[in-house]
């Protein structure tokens, strides 16, 4: 029995898997209130009823799509400290980092987010996780008491998404790895260099 329900599983999986993968190249082609589930199923080489056997409409389907992305996005910003008792940013390797790995694996997401309207909120979401994961995962234990904490969190969580919009901007012309090394050699840097040299020029 368990063998059955193993198999069953499998097969919902592969539908859905098909049917994201599916809407995803649509979107890529369509606006969002063009693509019916005609579309969708003809793409994924499916029937309608596959289809409504996961989803209402495609709608659901998105806001699907949109939870398997964020929740793969949380787990590999946790990926550095998740199984530590302290973490220090210090000792962190651009290895650890796995951010850029998972935009890297849903690249048609992320293209998809500074091209299409419907994914308009979608940035402030990933902002504001990011920001929230700061804030609740990561306690300073040596915090300074002129830092705004919610601020400092905002900040890095904004910087983070900037380098990732800069990269989709750029076409994913860079690494995963390259990403996550230009992120620690700035975070390094910014934590060492607090002078610089202005270079203006007079209009």
């Amino acid at each position: 029995m368990s063998s059955k329900n193993e198999y069953l599983d499998k097969r919902i999986l592969k539908s859905k898997k098909a049917l994201k993968a599916a809407f995803l190249l649509l979107m890529q082609e369509k606006n969002f209130k063009d693509i019916t589930i005609t579309d969708i199923v003809q793409t994924a080489d499916l029937n309608r009823g596959t289809f409504y056997k996961h989803f209402a409409y495609k709608e659901e389907l998105l806001n699907e799509i949109m939870d398997d992305v964020m929740t793969d996005f949380i787990a590999s910003y946790r990926e550095p400290y998740k199984n530590s008792e302290t973490f220090e940013v210090s000792k962190l390797t651009s290895n650890a980092i796995k951010v850029f790995d998972h935009v890297q694996k849903h690249a048609s997401f992320y293209k998809l987010i500074i091209h299409s309207e419907i994914f308009a909120g979608f940035p402030y979401k990933l902002c504001h996780v990011l920001k929230e994961l700061s804030i609740q995962d990561l306690h300073v234990h040596e915090n300074d008491a002129h830092i705004d904490r919610e601020l400092a969190a905002s900040y890095s969580a904004y910087a983070i998404y900037g380098m990732i919009i800069e990269w989709i901007e750029a076409g994913f012309k860079y690494s995963s790895s390259y990403m996550a090394e230009q992120l620690l050699l700035i975070i390094n840097r910014n934590t060492t260099v607090g002078v610089f040299k202005p270079s203006i020029e007079n209009t």
